[in-house]
């Protein structure tokens, strides 16, 4: 099977499918690689497309220690880039994947290509909170009322269930502390005095009715980094990006080719 194994002797599970320019795509919050599995389908045709399994969650490594971040996971994304000779390479993150993919675009400028953040925030600092009530469902853990989150119901709770039922949260479950260490790095992300040194074109995608990772969030991250340009997708909710997939995609793909790395 193909791992890397990251400075601190963590073992990351990876697939690649497709050649091309690289682009890689970073899951969020207690998601292991599957959440790309419809997705990324759309991008083999026309890209080498990298997905992987954070450390925590998957077939990856849960270590216990030291404290995740947002900041160490993209770390954890260039040593997956590094075992595969990858110079450069396209970044699509979604919910706390975008908030890695705004420090890969800090931390490493000279690797990141065009960069997508879809659902992400700046942060602690001037990031948007969900609502208590929507904070209080999420701590639940009661899926029937957090898929309403996600996704709207004209979609349907059953659409989302494949990704659940697809990934590997049956045969590797993610322990309680991983969740822990997920949750803390995602509310501990903060990159807003950093942003305006992100160098890379800038896609920001997000949907108008998200609950978990509110709109206006889109917009700071928007006003923030230089040039960035921001699409809204309307009645979107925080898996917009999976709902409108066909819409979604097509304007990632139209944004990359207008960036290509040889620029």
């Amino acid at each position: 099977m193909p791992f890397v194994t990251t400075p601190d002797g963590v073992n990351l599970y990876y697939e690649t499918l497709g050649t091309g320019e690289p682009l890689l795509l970073v899951a969020g919050r207690n998601s292991d690689h599957h959440i790309w599995n419809l997705i990324r389908k759309d991008f083999v045709k026309h890209y080498q497309v990298i997905v992987y399994d954070q450390r925590g969650t998957g077939q990856s490594d849960k270590p216990e220690r030291p404290p995740y971040s947002t900041r160490g996971f993209a770390q954890d994304a260039v040593s997956i880039l590094d075992y595969l000779e990858i110079k450069r390479a396209h970044v699509y993150g979604i919910s706390m994947g975008g908030a890695i993919g705004q420090w890969l675009g800090v931390d490493f400028a000279d690797r990141v290509g065009a960069l997508v953040l879809a659902c992400s925030t700046a942060g602690a600092s001037h990031g948007v909170r969900p609502s208590e009530e929507t904070r209080a469902i999420m701590a639940s853990g009661d899926g029937s009322k957090s898929v309403g989150l996600m996704v709207s119901k004209v979609w349907g709770i059953n659409q989302i269930q494949f990704f659940y039922s697809k990934g590997d949260s049956v045969k590797n479950p993610m322990p309680a502390y991983a969740e822990e260490l997920h949750a803390q790095a995602s509310i501990e992300h903060d990159a807003w005095d950093w942003l305006p040194n992100i160098k890379s074109p800038t896609l920001i995608l997000q949907g108008s009715d998200d609950p978990v990772c509110p709109s206006e969030n889109a917009n700071l991250l928007a006003g923030r980094i230089p040039g960035a340009e921001l699409r809204m997708f309307d009645k979107g909710r925080h898996m917009f990006f999976v709902e409108f997939r066909q819409k979604v995609d097509r304007l990632v793909l139209d944004f990359l080719k207008r960036h290509p790395l040889s620029l």
